[in-house]
């Protein structure tokens, strides 16, 4: 996610005006402003009716978005090439100095992570200097070798590796020489042409000469024939002796097991969890392939980007994408009453007494004149038809029916027709879970101390619902529990013959229902003649008897 990218996104359990108003209000904002590309997301499930209606239109459902937390993605940080485990700790040295960091990713040849070299690893080889087969136990390189000398091969494949033998200078009587050197050593040798033969005839590994000196080809031939490296230096013989160390590959010292990484979609409150609990500078960042991208460290924290986001058809925190506090909220455009949402700072926040936002966005295309084209319209028309129930409803207004008409008619559809289809795709219960119903259309709502949720469940007949009542009624007490709440109503809504069966449960529920509407509960719940809006009819009847409780 970019910087300049705005997310319009619904509530949790998103309705048919949720996703449609979240495409058509995405769509509207990319016309009318070039500086940000506007993108629909979704904070929940499709349902079967706003399914019906996104293939009615051949609509993509918005992706799926379940958490707008601050993201590693989000943040601009250091994102740097991975070095070979074969470069020496010389050139690691060096590359550190250059970048100015601390830490430096290994990678293979596919980008994975092999290990990480630190500082404070590569001053740790300088603490073998009493161990004389350290080059050969390292596995070191020749050509390493001779970069960090500075040095030129002139004889034997700069290649190969020193795999065995200690590191001797020859110094001292040719006696002592020879009497110390055995085969595949690795001999520092000064400007000394006698102590050459010796160390051919012991058949070192490689003869390291100091100070630049002159080498007779016969001597490289010999070299040649031997399969020994020469190399020649310009330093003398204790810098030699000195830095050779520093030849060894990052391999033999980097750390391999229990390596703390980050992936590009990890949050930052758990980034910085981790990072309160280790004393690493720098972490390497992973993509979804565990292919390695750069290194992260905690002052890139300062620089995080919050996420951009519109919130359609919602204004309550509870009923909100996860971690919405953490985004810069740019809009909010809905129709419900005020809820608990709270921002930073001012925003743009259009909020109207209509059946369903879906109008709302209908008037600002109209406000802002830009064309509605006909599946933007489908859209429009499909999600005022399904918060209205196809006009039933009394949140309904003369606005919403007036606006809905027009819309049928940019995008030539039957208005009955295509409702009663919607409908009976939202009823056919039959391949989803008890749980996909219960959460299908469900908000959570507080009144003081008291949490209570309501879902909404709507069918076309009374028989139906009630087959959908004896499969969900088993799952309210875990539902209560997992959802940490008081109450829990579930409306059985019967669209053709507009009443609701409310089924009540939790400590003082049934009571609550009573009092609220008036009615004597049966068998769990309450029946409620003419009742088709959880907004303007459940819910403030709800607030208002336990506000004056």
């Amino acid at each position: 996610m970019t910087n300049n990218t705005v997310w319009v996104v619904g509530h949790r359990h998103p309705d048919t005006d949720s996703i449609c108003a979240a495409i058509s209000y995405a769509y509207l904002k990319n016309q009318i402003d070039p500086t940000h590309t506007y993108e629909p997301k979704r904070a929940g499930s499709i349902n079967p009716e706003t399914a019906y209606v996104l293939d009615r239109f051949g609509v993509e459902a918005p992706e799926l978005v379940t958490d707008v937390g601050t993201q590693i993605m989000d943040i601009a940080f250091r994102e740097t090439a991975g070095i070979n485990s074969n470069i020496s700790i010389k050139n690691a040295w060096d590359l550190m100095q250059k970048m100015d960091v601390v830490t430096l990713p290994v990678v293979n040849k596919k980008n994975k992570l092999e290990g990480l070299i630190a500082a404070g690893d590569i001053a740790k080889s300088y603490m073998d200097v009493y161990d004389t087969t350290v080059l050969s136990k390292a596995k070191t390189q020749y050509r390493n070798i001779c970069e960090t000398l500075n040095g030129e091969v002139m004889a034997g494949n700069a290649h190969s590796f020193f795999m065995k033998g200690k590191t001797v200078v020859a110094s001292g009587s040719l006696k002592r020489i020879t009497s110390i050197l055995n085969p595949e050593d690795l001999v520092i040798v000064s400007d000394r042409e006698d102590v050459i033969p010796v160390c051919m005839n012991a058949n070192v590994s490689c003869i390291i000469l100091t100070n630049n000196p002159m080498v007779k080809q016969e001597v490289i031939d010999e070299a040649n024939k031997r399969e020994i490296i020469i190399i020649r230096t310009p330093f003398d013989t204790f810098t030699v002796a000195r830095l050779i160390n520093q030849s060894m590959p990052v391999r033999h010292f980097m750390t391999t097991k229990n390596i703390i990484h980050f992936h590009m979609d990890d949050y930052l409150d758990e980034v910085r969890e981790v990072m309160s609990k280790v004393r690493h500078r720098d972490f390497p960042v992973l993509d979804e392939y565990e292919n390695y991208i750069g290194m992260f460290s905690r002052r890139y924290l300062l620089g995080a980007q919050k996420k951009k986001v519109i919130l359609v058809d919602h204004n309550e925190r509870s009923q909100a994408v996860h971690n919405i506090e953490e985004t810069e909220i740019l809009e909010i455009i809905d129709h419900h009453r005020i809820g608990s949402l709270e921002t930073m700072a001012p925003v743009y926040f259009r909020n109207q007494p209509l059946g369903c936002t879906a109008t709302i966005i209908y008037q600002m295309y109209q406000e802002k004149g830009v064309e509605i084209p006909p599946v933007i319209a489908g859209l429009l028309c499909s999600a005022i038809l399904s918060d209205t129930l196809m006009f039933r409803s009394p949140t309904c207004t003369v606005v919403d029916k007036d606006v809905a008409m027009k819309l049928a008619e940019i995008a030539q559809i039957d208005v009955e027709a295509h409702a009663i289809q919607m409908f009976e795709a939202g009823s056919d219960f039959g391949n989803k879970t008890e749980e996909e119903i219960l959460n299908q259309d469900y908000k959570t709502f507080y009144s003081g101390k008291i949490a209570f949720g309501v879902a909404q469940i709507s069918g076309m007949s009374r028989p139906e619902l009630d087959k959908v009542k004896e499969r969900v009624k088993p799952l309210l007490v875990t539902e209560m529990g997992e959802k940490r709440l008081d109450m829990i109503f579930i409306m059985l809504t019967d669209i053709l013959n507009e009443s609701t069966e409310l089924v009540c449960d939790g400590e003082g529920a049934l009571l609550l229902a009573e009092s609220a509407f008036g009615v004597t509960a049966n068998e769990g719940g309450v029946m409620l003649k003419g009742v088709v809006s959880r907004k303007k009819q459940v819910i403030p009847a709800l607030m208002n008897t336990l506000a004056e409780q």
